[in-house]
C-alpha cells in the first residue's frame, strides 16, 4: 500500500524526516535483535547443559528408587520417605536482560541438622540413601534449569516482536517512504519545468509584441 501524500516541497521535507528515523530506528533495532539473539544461544546452551544435567541425576536417583523398591517392601519405602526431613525454600524476584523482565530464584540452602534422611538405617537400604543423595543434589540444578527455561521463552517472545518491527521497516515502510519521496521528487520536477516552459513561451511572445 502506497502513502498517499500531496506533491509539496513541505510534504517532502516531512517524508525524508520519517524517513531518517525510520532508517535509524531500523539499524537500532535489527542491532537489538543481533544482541537477543546473541544471548538468546547463549542461554539455549546454557539450558542445554543444565537439562543433560538434571536428567541425568534424576535418572540415577529413579533407579535407586526402583533397585530399593526391590530390596524393601513397598510400606517400608513409603514410609520411609513419607515425612521430609529438609524443607527447602525458593525466593523468586525479577532481573532485567536486555530491557526484558525475566524470573531469578534463589533457593535458601537447607539447613541439615542430622542429615538429610528422613529415616533410620535400620530398615532400609543403601540405594535408598544414593537416591535421596541424588535429589538432593539435582535441587539447585532444577531451580536453575526453571529460571533458565522461563528466561528462554521469553527472549524468543522479544525477538519474535523485534523481528516483525524490523521486517515492518525494511519491507513495508521504507520502502514506502522511499517510493513516495520518489514520487514527489519527480512531480516537483515536472511542475518546474513546466514552469519554466510557460517562462519561455512568455517571453517569447513578449518579443513577438515587441518587434
Amino acid at each position: 500500500m502506497e502513502i498517499r501524500v500531496n506533491p509539496t516541497r513541505m510534504e517532502l521535507l516531512r517524508l525524508k524526516k520519517r524517513l531518517k528515523v525510520a532508517v535509524r530506528g531500523h539499524k537500532l533495532l535489527k542491532d537489538k535483535f543481533d544482541e537477543l539473539m546473541k544471548n538468546f544461544m547463549k542461554l539455549v546452551e546454557e539450558e542445554r547443559r543444565l537439562r543433560q544435567a538434571v536428567e541425568a541425576v534424576l535418572a540415577e536417583a529413579l533407579q535407586g528408587f526402583m533397585m530399593a523398591r526391590a530390596v524393601m517392601s513397598r510400606d517400608s519405602l513409603e514410609g520411609a520417605i513419607a515425612r521430609p526431613k529438609v524443607k527447602a525454600e525458593i525466593s523468586a524476584a525479577t532481573k532485567t536482560v536486555m530491557g526484558i523482565e525475566v524470573p531469578a530464584f534463589t533457593l535458601k540452602e537447607p539447613e541439615y541438622r542430622g542429615g538429610i534422611y528422613p529415616y533410620g538405617f535400620a530398615q532400609t537400604s543403601g540405594e535408598l540413601d544414593q537416591a535421596i543423595r541424588d535429589l538432593s543434589r539435582s535441587l539447585k540444578e532444577l531451580i536453575q534449569l526453571a529460571e533458565v527455561e522461563k528466561t528462554v521463552e521469553l527472549l524468543a517472545a522479544e525477538i519474535e516482536r523485534t523481528r516483525r518491527r524490523v521486517n515492518a521497516l525494511e519491507y513495508v515502510m521504507i520502502p514506502q517512504l522511499e517510493e513516495a519521496i520518489k514520487r514527489i521528487t519527480m512531480k516537483l520536477d515536472e511542475n518546474e519545468r513546466g514552469n519554466l516552459t510557460r517562462l519561455m513561451k512568455i517571453k517569447d511572445m513578449v518579443r513577438e509584441k515587441q518587434t
